[in-house]
């Protein structure tokens, strides 16, 4: 990351950002940094191939597979309490949630998503450590299929973005 003023950015035409204003770049280099995923074990053909896409973009953008950590727990509602204890290790630049939620018959879908997604925020904002939060909340089997290789990269990418961001910020 680096702050700098924003050159392409117009103030006499009112559009456009303020070229006075110092902007901190996006960096989507990961050498250095370490990341801890929690990957849910239900759905599990699922939660692999999102581990598999995720793994291998944090590999392309510098991560070294020495300094990933996986931990598994058994469904998406387990995932922020362990997460919560990986933040607070202070060992972990940024932390990575995979997980698969797909409509069944009942009202458990609902509970298990909302409850997942907000302790997943809530240990982010409350640890003040970046989590990218991959956990699929589909209809059905197939969509979840055709998403998780898309969506595991996604998660490698903002997590390595955020960690830099978050160092940036911080000084």
């Amino acid at each position: 990351m680096s702050f700098k003023p924003n050159p392409a950015a117009s103030t006499a035409s009112g559009t456009g950002r303020c070229e006075s204003l110092v902007e901190i770049e996006s960096d989507s280099d990961g050498a250095g940094l370490r990341v801890g995923i929690v990957m849910s074990r239900f759905n599990q053909d699922v939660c692999e191939g999102l581990l598999s896409a995720c793994s291998a973009e944090l590999i392309k953008l510098g991560v070294k597979s020495e300094h990933m950590q996986i931990v598994t727990v058994p469904g998406a509602l387990e995932i922020p309490l362990v997460l919560q204890t990986m933040a607070k290790s202070g060992r972990f630049d940024a932390l990575v949630a995979l997980g698969a939620v797909i409509r069944g018959e009942t009202y458990h879908f609902e509970l298990v998503s909302n409850e997942s997604g907000a302790g997943i925020t809530r240990v982010g904002l409350d640890a003040g450590i970046p989590i990218a939060n991959a956990i699929l909340t589909t209809e059905t089997d197939e969509q979840a299929e055709v998403r998780m290789s898309v969506k595991g990269r996604e998660a490698a990418q903002v997590a390595v973005e955020m960690a830099n961001l978050h160092k940036a910020l911080r000084g």
